[in-house]
This record gives C-alpha cells, structure tokens and sequence, in this order.
C-alpha cells in the first residue's frame, strides 16, 4: 500500500510539473506575441508619416528653446497637437536627413503639416517652408 502511494505521489509530481511547464510556454509565447504586435506598431508609426489632421489644418505657434534635445521637441510638438508621439517623432528625426539640425526658435505650424515638414522647417529648409501640403 505504501508503494502505490509512493508511485501515485511521483505521477501527481510529473503531472503538475508538466502542467506547470505547459502554463509556462504558454506564458512566454503570449509575451511574443505581445511584444512583436507593439514592436509592429511602433515601426509603422515611425514609418508612416501622417499629418494629424490632413486638409486645411489649424496653425499653431510653437516655440523651440535654446537646447532642447529632438525628445523635448516632441513632446512640445505633441502637446500642441502637432504629433502624435513625442518617442515616435524623436525616432523620426533620429533617422531623417535632419538629424541633429533643429533650431529653436518661434515657428507657426500646422497640424496638416507632417512630421519631416515639420523637422524640415524647424531645421531652416527653405524648401520645406514652401512647400504646398
């Protein structure tokens, strides 16, 4: 009797080990998942470039200060409704052609404008200034 007991303890150890594991994998596969739809996401914001509200727009006064890294800049921008996201603009501008060239000043944008025309104003492009959105 004290056998089977032993061998019944054993199995229910094997069954709640396998059971865990099981859980487990499960666990890690969600988290996959989960990061690979967010990771998708976030490259697709930063890839594709949208005005925040396309047409005429609303001109907005934004000023940049002296300093204020391509981050503070986004978050500027997307307190004025300029941008979406402050991480996805500082993204944007780390891989554009105006990486590093941002000015402060006090500039009038529009939110139909989209976030390169944005950088390319802020950065002193003359041909982003004019260019019909």
């Amino acid at each position: 009797m004290g056998e089977t007991r032993e061998r019944m303890g054993k199995a229910g150890v094997i069954v709640a080990g396998s059971a865990f594991k099981m859980a487990l994998y499960v666990c890690v596969i969600v988290l996959i998942i989960w990061v690979g739809k967010v990771a998708y996401e976030f490259g697709h914001d930063v890839f594709n470039q949208q005005a925040m509200s396309p047409g005429e727009g609303q001109e907005v006064t934004v000023v940049i200060k002296e300093g204020a890294s391509a981050y503070d800049i986004g978050k500027t921008l997307e307190s004025k409704g300029l941008i979406e996201d402050a991480l996805v603009f500082w993204v944007q501008e780390k891989l554009s052609n105006y990486s590093g060239q941002l000015k402060p000043g006090t500039y009038l944008l529009s939110t139909a404008y989209t976030p390169t025309r944005i950088m390319g104003i802020l950065a002193g492009d003359a041909e982003q200034e004019g260019v019909e959105s």
